[in-house]
C-alpha cells in the first residue's frame, strides 16, 4: 500500500470520551510520544492493514465543542498528553448530528441536525461523508458508531425485513427508525464499511444486512467488548473445558462518564444488559440459573469504570468453589484502540472485496453479528484464532502452490 494513502474514519459521537481518546492517541503515536501498547494488531505485519498514520478522523456529535475542550471534559488524557496534541484537537469540531429523544432520553445536545424528515437526515449524512472525503483528500472512508446507547427496537417488524421495505419506511418517516439506523443506512447504501460499537440497533437490521451484501459494504458489530464481558468470555471457556459447573455469575458495573449517564435511562440500560448477558449461556452450553448483570451510573467515577464479578462453581464430588474478580479499568483506554483496529480491518475487508457481515471481527464485540443466521461464537480465544486466520488468509494464499490455490 502506498504510504501516501489516507483512510478517513467518520465517527458518530466524535466528541465522546472514546473518540477523543482515539484521535488524541493516534496523534500522540504520530509524534512519537507514546508506543503501540494496547493496540491489538500493532504487531501484525505484512497483511495489508493501513498504517496507523494513514488515519484521518472526522464525525458527528450532539455537542458542538471542539475536541480539545471535549477531551478536557472527559479527563481521560494526562495533562501532558493533552497539551502535546491540543493544537490539533482544537482545530477539530464535530458536524451536527442526527438525534431523536425518543431513542436516547438522557443525552440532550446543542448541535442536532435540523432536518424535518428521515430522508433529509440521510441525505445530510451522506453529504457530510462526501465532503469529508473531498476536503481531506481521502482514498476511502469507514464509519464507526460510538454514539450513546439507544433503546431497543423490534427487528421482526415487516419494515425491517428487506431493503425495499426499509426504503418505504424511510419515506414514511417510520417512528421506529432511530438515528443509529440512519447512520448505518447512509454508509451501507454507498458501500462504505460500517461498525457499530454500541448496543443500539444499527446495521443488524435484517434489511440493512441484505443491503450490505448488495452494495459490498463490510459491516461488523455490535457493542464493543472491552472490559467485563471480555474477561467473562475468557474465563467461561476455561470453566467449561475443566467441567466446572457454573451455578451463578453475578456481574455489576459502575461508571460515571456520558455512556453511564445514557445508560441511566431504563430503556437504554436494558438494551445494554441484553447484549452483555447473551454470551455466557452460549459458551457454556447450558443456561446459568442465576446470571445477574447490573450497570449503575455513579458520576464521581467518571471514565474509570469498575467491574466486579462473583462466580459460583461446583466441581468434582459436587464441592462448591468461588472466583471473585474486581476489574478497575479505564473505559476509553480499552475501547479507543479497538476503534482504530476496526477501521483498519474493515478497510482491509473492503479492499479484499468482502461485503456484508465480517464475522472474523466478532472478537471486538459483546454481541457479534453473524451472516445468514449462522451460530455466533462468543468465546474470546476462538474468536481471536478466527481473526488471525482471516488476517493471514492472503499471506497463506500467496504461499500456497498453484494447485492449492485452485482448490481454495
Amino acid at each position: 500500500m502506498a504510504g501516501s494513502e489516507r483512510l478517513g474514519v467518520a465517527i458518530v459521537g466524535l466528541g465522546g470520551a472514546v473518540a477523543t481518546t482515539a484521535v488524541a492517541g493516534m496523534e500522540l503515536l504520530r509524534r512519537g510520544r507514546v508506543d503501540t501498547r494496547g493496540l491489538p494488531l500493532a504487531g501484525v505485519k505484512g497483511l495489508g492493514l493501513v498504517d496507523y498514520g494513514a488515519l484521518t478522523f472526522g464525525g458527528w456529535d450532539l455537542f458542538e465543542e471542539d475536541l480539545e475542550q471535549a477531551a478536557r471534559n472527559h479527563a481521560v488524557l494526562t495533562e501532558t498528553q493533552l497539551e502535546a496534541v491540543a493544537p490539533v484537537l482544537r482545530r477539530m469540531r464535530p458536524w451536527p448530528a442526527a438525534f431523536n429523544a425518543k431513542f436516547c432520553k438522557n443525552i440532550v445536545g446543542t448541535a442536532t441536525r435540523k432536518s424535518s424528515t428521515l430522508r433529509e437526515q440521510v441525505r445530510a449524512i451522506r453529504a457530510d461523508l462526501t465532503r469529508f472525503k473531498q476536503e481531506q483528500g481521502l482514498e476511502r472512508v469507514v464509519m464507526v458508531n460510538l454514539a450513546s446507547t439507544e433503546r431497543a427496537v423490534d427487528l421482526t417488524r415487516p419494515e425491517f425485513a428487506t431493503p425495499e421495505a426499509f426504503e418505504k419506511a424511510l419515506d414514511a418517516d417510520d417512528a421506529e427508525i432511530g438515528p443509529a439506523m440512519l447512520y448505518a443506512y447512509a454508509a451501507i447504501v454507498d458501500g462504505i464499511p460500517f461498525a457499530n460499537f454500541t448496543p443500539s440497533v444499527a446495521a443488524d437490521v435484517p434489511a440493512l444486512m441484505l443491503l450490505a451484501k448488495r452494495t459490498g459494504a463490510p459491516i461488523a458489530g455490535k457493542d464493543g467488548k472491552t472490559g467485563q464481558t471480555l474477561l467473562k468470555t475468557v474465563i467461561a471457556p476455561t470453566l467449561r473445558d475443566r467441567a466446572l459447573h457454573v451455578e451463578g455469575w453475578y456481574s455489576t458495573n459502575i461508571l460515571g462518564n456520558r455512556d453511564g449517564e445514557a445508560l441511566d435511562d431504563p430503556a437504554s440500560k436494558q438494551n445494554k444488559l441484553d447484549t452483555k448477558g447473551a454470551a455466557l449461556d452460549s459458551i457454556l452450553g447450558y443456561k446459568v440459573p442465576d446470571h445477574v448483570v447490573q450497570i449503575q451510573y455513579y458520576r464521581p467515577r467518571g471514565d474509570n469504570k469498575e467491574a466486579w464479578d462473583n462466580i459460583d462453581v461446583s466441581g468434582f464430588l459436587g464441592q462448591p468453589m468461588q472466583l471473585k474478580l474486581n476489574f478497575l479499568c479505564k473505559d476509553s483506554i480499552l475501547a479507543a484502540p479497538l476503534i482504530v483496529e476496526l477501521a483498519r480491518t474493515l478497510d482491509l475487508a473492503q479492499r479484499r472485496g468482502e461485503g456484508g457481515v465480517i464475522d472474523a471481527l466478532g472478537c471486538f464485540f459483546n454481541a457479534p453479528m453473524s451472516p445468514d443466521g449462522q451460530p455466533v461464537e462468543h468465546a474470546t480465544p476462538e474468536q481471536q484464532r478466527r481473526l488471525m486466520a482471516w488476517l493471514g488468509r492472503d499471506r497463506a494464499r500467496q504461499a500456497a502452490t498453484p494447485q492449492e490455490r485452485l482448490r481454495g
